[in-house]
């Protein structure tokens, strides 16, 4: 049976980025996949001289795979705008996505709009990003990197926030399941209304992505 898959927080042009590693990804589900849902900042930023070749290979295999799959962009807040990313890739950008599986209604969201930290304090998300980045950087196993990020209390109130109030916009338009990403921290949650998924990045190892098939999605690794 055709699945579909999710992945989010690429950041194509970042040093952190693993991006040959997500072609091998790529290669792995295409003929596994009914559908790819690129859940958000698959970009770092809209300035492509950052792009390196292996980045170049994740855009061009992406549009060789939309030929036989249904690849869906959903704009995270690296992205730019839809419009500029559609003409790139010649794929269907949006804002939120909705699809069924099984007896389940899906929604699929960057969540970034939950994140009022990055409207209030611009800097300091500035700042807390170039230093996660250059952990990243120094240290190849990104331990370091992620013993900060998931030290900091403002990065664990931030993803609880944002589960909380994608389960409560799910619920609210009759959902069953919600997925995000932005937050870079794979999870599953299971709450009496409406079951979340977060589906981590690409940034960090190990990577992860969310599999869905018949109505049932699962968090999983690919390293």
């Amino acid at each position: 049976m055709a699945k579909t898959f999710i992945i989010s927080d690429i950041h194509l042009g970042s040093d952190a980025c693993r991006a040959k590693f997500l072609c091998d990804f790529l290669e792995h589900i295409r003929d596994k996949a009914k559908r790819l849902i690129l859940n958000g900042d698959v970009f770092d930023s809209m300035d492509f001289r950052r792009l390196n070749k292996h980045h170049w290979n994740v855009l061009s295999l992406l549009r060789k795979i939309s030929d036989t799959i249904e690849v869906v962009w959903v704009c995270g807040n690296h992205d730019g705008s839809a419009e500029i990313i559609s003409h790139l890739l010649g794929l269907n950008v949006f804002e939120k996505y909705d699809f069924e599986s099984g007896d389940k209604k899906f929604l699929v969201l960057h969540g970034h709009i939950f994140d009022e930290f990055l409207d209030k304090h611009p800097i300091v998300t500035f700042v807390a990003d170039s230093v996660y980045g250059f952990l990243q950087k120094i240290d190849k196993s990104h331990y370091i990197a992620r013993l900060a990020k998931h030290s900091s209390k403002q990065y664990l109130r931030c993803t609880e926030v944002i589960k909380s109030k994608a389960i409560a916009m799910a619920y609210r338009q009759g959902y069953d399941v919600v997925c995000c990403g932005h937050t870079h921290r794979a999870e599953e949650y299971f709450s009496e209304e409406v079951q979340y998924f977060n589906s981590g990045c690409w940034t960090e190892r190990p990577s992860t992505f969310i599999e869905i098939k018949d109505g049932t999605a699962t968090v999983k690794v690919f390293d």
